[in-house]
């Protein structure tokens, strides 16, 4: 019969405090060693690893006039950085708490003096004003209120037009909303593309364009009157050429080329510099085949002036030439990978005009 051990007792020749405590110790270096090693990657293009985060980064974008880049995460955090840093050891950021929620999606306003995100569990926008302090940090105050619910499939994308005119949002389904911003929808965009996987707004602010079950690339162009009044949305034109759906598009800084990639396992690079109003249709300027498209999800990003097309499948990204097709290495050898990571889904992508920055999604609280 074993008798149970008194206060002050030993156990293993230890006292039984110390024997607990070593055994608490133990567990704990036992879930130590069972926590996932954060993935090291190294690549003789990378800029740097910025780490700030304690959650999975979700999205990301880059300032217009190029000096910062913002990130969000499950952390509650929006955190913005200084581009002027990346090629540094230390990473410094800016940090804006989310309360009482965190954010999905994040876009800076086009005078880099404020931005919006999309909350998770309030399904709706938030703006936050970015005030410069004589230190030259910021101080990020979220307006009192947030956007009204509006939308009744989850939220794929936002933008705001770089003119400062309107804000769109895109969901799951076939709703594209065009906002003021003020919070009032402007007008609502029925895609009938049975769902939408992407959508996102032109540079030049022209066009909304969306992609989703069906084959082709829809736009449409958001007039405005000569005071800046809104008056309608109207469809423009297509992007057809592709024989499944369409998993993502991109536009270049001019607008006038815009590039996709397809189920049908093809990218393709347009010019849509054209009148749509005289009937003239974009060209296919290049197609080049892209095999992990027809079987995962893919992502693109189109740098500024067109001539370089990433795409993010899996845990990694390839880099094309748009002018030659699929990219090599200055020795002639096979396609360059960027990005080899330890996350399961594409790697989120963003252009700047020297940097490609890539956030690669699950288990990661880096870039």
């Amino acid at each position: 019969m074993t008798r149970p051990l008194l206060i002050g007792q030993k156990a293993n020749g230890l006292p039984l405090d110390k024997s607990l405590r070593s055994k608490k110790q133990k567990q704990h270096q036992r879930i130590r060693k069972e926590k996932p090693q954060q993935h090291n990657f190294s690549h003789r293009l990378l800029a740097g690893a910025l780490k700030s985060h304690s959650g999975n980064i979700s999205c990301m974008d880059f300032s217009s006039n190029g000096k910062y880049l913002a990130t969000c995460a499950d952390d509650r955090t929006v955190r913005i950085w200084s581009t002027k840093d990346f090629l540094q050891r230390e990473h410094r950021s800016m940090r804006a708490n989310v309360e009482l929620d965190h954010a999905t999606l994040v876009r800076f306003s086009p005078d880099c003096r404020a931005f919006i995100v999309w909350l998770a569990n309030g399904d709706t926008l938030r703006v936050f004003k970015m005030t410069k302090r004589e230190d030259g940090g910021y101080t990020f105050t979220a307006n009192p209120e947030d956007f009204p619910k509006k939308h009744k499939a989850p939220v794929i994308n936002i933008g705001i037009a770089d003119t400062g005119k309107f804000i769109m949002t895109a969901s799951s389904d076939t709703t594209i909303l065009i906002w003021n911003l003020k919070g009032h929808v402007l007008s609502t965009i029925n895609t009938n593309q049975m769902n939408n996987t992407h959508a996102a707004i032109s540079p030049c602010s022209r066009f909304v364009a969306s992609c989703g079950f069906t084959p082709d690339v829809k736009v449409w162009e958001v007039c405005f009157g000569k005071k800046s009044d809104f008056q309608e949305v109207v469809r423009a034109f297509e992007l057809k050429g592709h024989s499944a759906a369409v998993h993502f598009f991109a536009f270049s800084n001019d607008s006038r080329r815009m590039a996709s990639v397809s189920k049908d396992g093809t990218w393709k690079l347009w010019d849509t510099d054209v009148e749509y109003k005289k009937q003239q249709d974009p060209y296919l300027l290049r197609t080049g085949c892209f095999e992990a498209a027809s079987a995962t999800p893919c992502r693109l990003a189109l740098s500024p002036d067109a001539q370089v097309l990433a795409l993010a499948s899996g845990s990694s990204i390839h880099l094309y030439n748009t002018r030659r097709g699929l990219w090599t290495t200055q020795d002639g050898g096979k396609r360059e990978d960027l990005l080899q990571s330890s996350g399961s889904s594409s790697p989120k992508l963003v252009f700047q005009q020297v940097f490609v920055a890539a956030s690669v999604g699950d288990g990661c609280p880096g870039l």
